[in-house]
């Protein structure tokens, strides 16, 4: 599905036209695909009938996972960054859940590991499976050229995005 870049550039910022896409197009573009990924995460929220924080947990824990990785609570609130209690409500809603359980840790008998159930994995797979599919198959359509273009760009809108604001400046 392509999308047409001059077309909806011209409400937002500044008008523009023309055939090749502009800076006020990209970052139209760059708005559109926050706003779906807004939505699917949503999507994928409710379906898993999950909060932002345990589906957060929950990829932190199948990616820790996947390297052979085990992770402990406090690992999971240094992630993201919340309290002890915090952790201990989300772990315990996602054991109730069936989505992660809590198994002896191997080297301290003190400690427990959190780990995803095998249920929940699958479960993460066949909700986003065919979108990572697709999200995939776009990024393999480009060339190396492209990639690197696409690569710099993002890298220069995370920098941009996490740049601190000089003392005073901060617009409203």
């Amino acid at each position: 599905m392509a999308h047409k870049p001059a077309e909806r550039s011209s409400g937002y910022w500044y008008p523009t036209g023309g055939e090749h896409a502009t800076s006020v197009d990209v970052l139209n573009l760059l708005r559109d695909y926050r706003e779906a990924e807004a939505k699917m995460r949503a999507r994928t929220r409710s379906s898993m009938r999950m909060n932002e924080n345990d589906l957060l947990a929950l990829r932190f824990l199948l990616q820790q996972q996947r390297q052979g990785k085990v992770v402990v609570q406090k690992d999971l609130g240094e992630r993201l960054k919340i309290s002890s209690a915090s952790v201990t409500g989300l772990v315990d809603r996602l054991v109730k859940s069936g989505h992660v359980e809590r198994r002896p840790h191997p080297t301290d008998r003190r400690a427990s590991i959190i780990a995803s159930t095998a249920e929940s994995d699958r479960e993460v797979r066949e909700t986003l499976g065919l979108m990572h599919q697709r999200m995939i198959a776009v990024v393999d359509s480009l060339t190396t050229e492209e990639l690197d273009g696409v690569a710099k760009f993002l890298s220069g809108m995370v920098g941009s995005v996490e740049a601190a604001e000089p003392q005073g400046t901060s617009q409203h």
